[in-house]
């Protein structure tokens, strides 16, 4: 017996997302007559921190980059009569003659990355504390400039021609005409929050001085990994910190900002959506020791985990709580390989855009590869089809013992995406007296690193957003025979703005890198300001690799 009935848009959309339920209750057919979902909203009655969670977004950026699903909107589906009306079953009818539809569900995409391409030696060794090679620990674009912090502090305009400047604060076999920095800087970032004395900072591992480690115990009794203690008796692991006014002239802060034992590349940043530190160490999947066996300081006693990246996150840069795991090898792994460093960076532009570029060194031949995974909060993340995106170059090339990868990626003045790493002569563990190391460059001409592709016909649509400009541009690639089509769409009542329809849209055909999208001519996307859009793309044998607004 068929029940027909009309439903408002809220109950539509809650009659079409349960449909699974209704028919898995299997019976009495009912049909629903509807029209397809208004905007297939997301919204949210839970907060976190007091915000409300769902549609529609701001973006922190100017860039909406597909490196996960975060932007793409899942949307709705039911199951419809030939009549068009939404059917579900009450007792035990069936089998129905209906079929599957979906309103703004996502088909015939996928997200794949590409690999980098090689570039280096960046800088070629010069002066005598060069002899061994030159090193980076640090990469940013600090407006026109770019700046580099590793084996000394190199500047460029470009970031493909560098200087060394004279910073005169090291003395090196008489002389202070050189760009040495004092003391360790590790990672370093810019602090957008701090005030100007401490406007760049750093992060580097360091054991913890007796004095400074009984200032730290006193002032956080058991705020301390236990690890960082019996990993080497007699050592005191600790990470510590540093801030500058200028990225040059440095002052090291008394105390570590955390004791645990970490090793190797630690990376901190100023999270602006968060509003605050988080620092991404090395650390270990351990459970807890027996205490039925009293521990005697033997070192190897706790050296069984792979090792593995950890995070930690703070409103205090001078006090950071241990960092929990967050990645550890996946199943999918060989048991020898192992998350040697994490390389967390941004995409450039899009500073809500996590990335990772760990280092996967691979013990049973000793050799090294870079991962890439994504993440929309920093907290949880996933590795992107096609990583790893770097490999070690061939034997006996300037880098073809192994590579590790250093924050962070940036975008060049010709558009290429690049992520600069410091490549060895030889593996990671072969016997190191004719060491060689060099800087280099993975690179991705276009900021071409990930594209959501249909590698035939696909459509979806993005989640709604608030536009950071009235304007957009795409970079994107099609084949001979492909193209692609936006449209523009109202959050509140998913109908296209009007001129802004697929039939109204130019279509995007070649290789179009960050080129205006427009309408028949129209270039604007026609919302009123301060209102949310979301957009529908139609895609033919194409990928796109990022949107921008201007």
């Amino acid at each position: 017996m068929a029940q027909t009935r009309d439903l408002s848009r809220r109950n539509l959309l809650h009659t079409v997302t349960g449909t699974a339920l209704g028919m898995a209750a299997a019976g009495h057919a009912r049909a629903e007559t509807q029209d397809p979902p208004a905007s297939g909203r997301k919204t949210s009655t839970g907060a976190a921190n007091g915000e409300h969670l769902g549609e529609p977004y701001e973006l922190a950026g100017r860039r909406i980059v597909f490196t996960n699903w975060y932007y793409v909107r899942p949307g709705s589906y039911g199951y419809y009569d030939a009549a068009g009306r939404n059917v579900r079953t009450d007792g035990s009818a069936g089998p129905l003659e209906v079929h599957l539809q979906g309103f703004d569900s996502p088909s015939g995409i996928r997200l794949a990355a590409r690999p980098g391409q090689r570039t280096g030696p960046i800088l070629q060794p010069q002066h005598p504390w060069e002899n061994q090679g030159i090193s980076l620990g640090t990469l940013i674009q600090d407006g026109g400039l770019f700046r580099a912090w590793g084996s000394g502090y190199y500047e460029s305009a470009d970031g493909i021609a560098w200087k060394r400047p004279e910073l005169g604060l090291v003395e090196y076999h008489g002389s202070r005409r050189n760009n040495l920095l004092p003391g360790p800087t590790g990672t370093v970032f810019k602090d957008p929050s701090a005030p100007a004395a401490e406007r760049y900072k750093g992060v580097y591992l360091q054991d913890a001085r007796p004095a400074s480690w009984e200032a730290y115990r006193s002032r956080r009794p058991g705020d301390w990994q236990c690890l960082a203690l019996d990993a080497d008796p007699g050592r005191i692991h600790a990470v510590h910190g540093a801030v500058s006014p200028d990225g040059i002239h440095w002052q090291t802060l008394p105390e570590p900002i955390v004791v645990e034992h970490s090793d190797t590349q630690i990376v901190a940043c100023y999270d602006q959506r968060l509003r605050k530190y988080v620092m991404y160490t090395r650390n270990y999947p351990l459970g807890p020791r027996t205490r039925k066996i009293p521990y005697d300081g033997f070192r190897d006693q706790w050296a069984v985990g792979p090792r593995s990246i950890g995070r930690s996150e703070t409103d205090d840069f001078r006090n950071f709580p241990v960092s929990e795991v967050i990645l550890e090898p996946t199943p999918e792994m060989p048991p020898t390989d192992m998350l040697y460093t994490n390389c967390r960076t941004t995409v450039p532009g899009g500073p809500d855009h996590h990335l990772m570029f760990p280092a996967i060194w691979h013990r049973s031949d000793d050799t090294t590869s870079i991962g890439l995974l994504s993440s929309h909060n920093g907290k949880l993340w996933n590795y992107v089809p096609g990583s790893p995106v770097f490999e070690t170059a061939e034997y006996g090339q300037w880098d073809g013992g192994c590579i590790f990868t250093h924050p962070n990626l940036v975008e060049l003045p010709d558009g290429r995406w690049v992520l600069p790493y410091t490549g060895y002569n030889f593996p990671h563990k072969y016997p190191r007296g004719q060491l060689r190391y060099g800087w280099g460059y993975a690179a991705w001409p276009k900021g071409r690193l990930v594209g959501l592709e249909a590698p035939e016909r696909g459509e979806f649509a993005t989640v709604a957003f608030l536009p950071p400009g009235r304007k957009m541009r795409i970079n994107a690639l099609t084949r001979r025979a492909g193209r692609i089509l936006v449209e523009v769409v109202g959050y509140h009542d998913g109908k296209p703005l009007p001129g802004r329809t697929f039939a109204d849209a130019a279509p995007i055909i070649g290789d179009q890198h960050w080129t205006p999208v427009s309408w028949k001519g129209q270039e604007d996307l026609g919302h009123n300001s301060g209102t949310a859009i979301f957009l529908r793309f139609r895609m033919d044998k194409a990928r796109i690799f990022g949107l921008e607004f201007a």
